[in-house]
């Protein structure tokens, strides 16, 4: 990472991995009315009779849940409402009682949840299987596992018995160092000091090995050991996917002192570059002209773990903040996959040629929406990078600015005031090329957009024009050509270069003050 490298000499290192991690176990058979038909079809049980049969099951849930429970020795609770924080609700339990590993509580709570009901259908004066919304009892059940460490299991009681399993692998990366006799410090979700930052990475990748459904499975019915034969009609295999993913980098710098006198510039120019398309570009993805994303925001506030600027594109998001004073943590979660790609068999079927399909949220999928997650967190790393503080920006901008000359011709320098060379600056900086590049058409658009409503030959002198300032651009070495493509990429030096000039004229005078005195 760009970042990493421009400022090594304050930087201890940096991990990257998996944060918190949301699965969902869903037995097909009873999540659609058509499966659920079929099933009550075969087992002969009549629609009159639904409530009684499913309320038969939850009772055996509930009964196993509790039994379960009293065997560990933990404390049951019931709350009266669901707006109870309940992980810091089990973490006080776990304090109070000085629970160290293993079981912690037993909640249960009503809440709103999408389940199958039986209602009369007027038209056709006959009962019928609905998916309506509704509430049930849900069980909590929370850990700290000597695998997976501190997280919990989420029992629905009614059908179609989903459930929830919440992880972090922060967490669970506590407990391999605590095998591996690696010595670190922790500050909530995140380790200011790892004794071993190469070894502690090697076992953030090793969760990435992990047989899941094995792990899932063994979760699930270790808190409701019952769970298997009350459903044992259905052959109880839970298709497993991943609701919400988060994937951490975390760079870890020596000292507060050091992470807080670059945090403000990092800040500023998130704020002031990072607009939709440069968004867009941290989510490997092209703006399509006249396509909008569902959703793209970006937004700046004060959180308990630090200042946080995140950005979000439909229901994605990447973010950054400050966390225990000298971590510097960038994250990617994902909660929408159809918004990426990856290389498998059509249907998983072997038979078919493999191509690029739309990422499902199964977990099989999962390795690659962590490899997404990682070259994001990149890319938005490798952005902030050009917000460095090193430099004056007389440094950053003197060589562009002047006058050069190659190959024997002379060129003129940039002038970032003069309103054509501001705007072709704000085209670099905006992260318009950061993954992609750009050809001669993406600049003349941006440059001359009422170009586009000419005809043809009377377009060409505008694309001259713009092949000239490419031109321009490549002899100051802002950019430079893809090789074999009539493409342009931003150098190392037009980022910083562009993003200064940027940064520097969105401050009003009274600001440019303030940081000169």
């Amino acid at each position: 990472m760009k970042l990493m490298e421009l400022y090594h000499d304050t930087i201890m290192g940096a991990t990257h991995g998996l944060d918190r991690i949301r699965f969902r176990g869903t037995l097909r058979w009873l999540a659609n009315p058509r499966g659920l038909s079929r099933f009550m079809s075969q087992t002969q049980i009549l629609l009159k009779d639904f409530g009684d049969w499913v309320e038969g099951l939850t009772a055996r849930i509930r009964q196993s849940c509790e039994s379960r429970a009293d065997a560990a020795g933990i404390e049951k609770r019931y709350l009266r409402s669901s707006g109870v924080n309940k992980e810091l609700l089990a973490r006080q339990i776990a304090a109070e009682h000085g629970i160290t590993d293993g079981s912690i509580c037993l909640l249960s709570v009503v809440e709103p949840c999408i389940a199958p009901m039986v209602k009369g259908n007027r038209a056709s004066k006959k009962l019928e299987l609905v998916m309506a919304p509704r509430k049930c009892v849900f069980l909590y059940h929370y850990f700290d596992a000597p695998q997976v460490g501190f997280g919990h299991v989420r029992i629905q009681t009614w059908a179609p018995f989903n459930i929830f399993i919440c992880l972090n692998g922060r967490h669970w990366l506590e407990r391999q160092l605590q095998q591996a006799g690696i010595g670190y410090r922790k500050d909530g979700n995140c380790f200011p000091w790892i004794e071993d930052l190469d070894a502690a990475q090697a076992l953030l990748d090793e969760q990435l090995r992990t047989d899941w459904p094995s792990l899932l499975n063994r979760l699930t019915f270790d808190s409701c050991p019952v769970l298997a034969e009350v459903l044992g009609p259905l052959r109880p295999e839970y298709y497993w996917s991943a609701d919400e993913t988060e994937w951490a980098t975390d760079i870890l710098f020596e000292s507060t002192a050091a992470l807080d006198r670059l945090y403000p510039s990092l800040l500023h120019h998130a704020m002031r570059v990072s607009d939709s398309p440069s968004v867009m570009r941290y989510f490997g993805r092209r703006e399509t002209r006249g396509r909008i994303p569902d959703e793209l925001i970006s937004d700046y506030r004060r959180r308990y773990e630090g200042l946080r600027v995140k950005h979000w594109k439909n229901h994605n998001s990447v973010k950054r903040y400050n966390k225990s004073g000298s971590i510097l943590r960038i994250e990617t979660t994902i909660n929408n996959t159809r918004d990426f790609k990856v290389y498998r068999h059509p249907d998983d079927d072997p038979g078919r040629p493999a191509s690029w399909q739309k990422m499902r949220k199964g977990v099989s999928d999962l390795h690659r929406r962590c490899q997404i997650s990682d070259q994001c967190n990149e890319r938005y790393g490798d952005a902030l990078a050009s917000a460095r503080v090193e430099e004056t920006l007389k440094d950053v901008v003197s060589t562009a600015c002047n006058r050069t000359t190659k190959a024997g011709k002379r060129y003129r320098g940039l002038n970032p005031w003069q309103t054509q060379d501001y705007t072709l600056l704000t085209f670099l900086a905006k992260g318009e090329n950061a993954l992609g590049g750009f050809r001669n058409k993406d600049l003349r658009h941006w440059l001359y957009p009422e170009v586009e409503t000419l005809e043809k030959h009377d377009q060409r002198k505008y694309t001259s024009r713009t092949t000239r300032l490419i031109k321009l651009l490549r002899v100051h070495g802002l950019i430079k050509k893809v090789a074999r493509e009539n493409r342009y990429m931003l150098t190392a030096r037009g980022q910083t270069f562009a993003s200064a000039l940027m940064a520097a004229s969105a401050v009003d005078i009274k600001e440019l003050t303030e940081i000169a005195a």
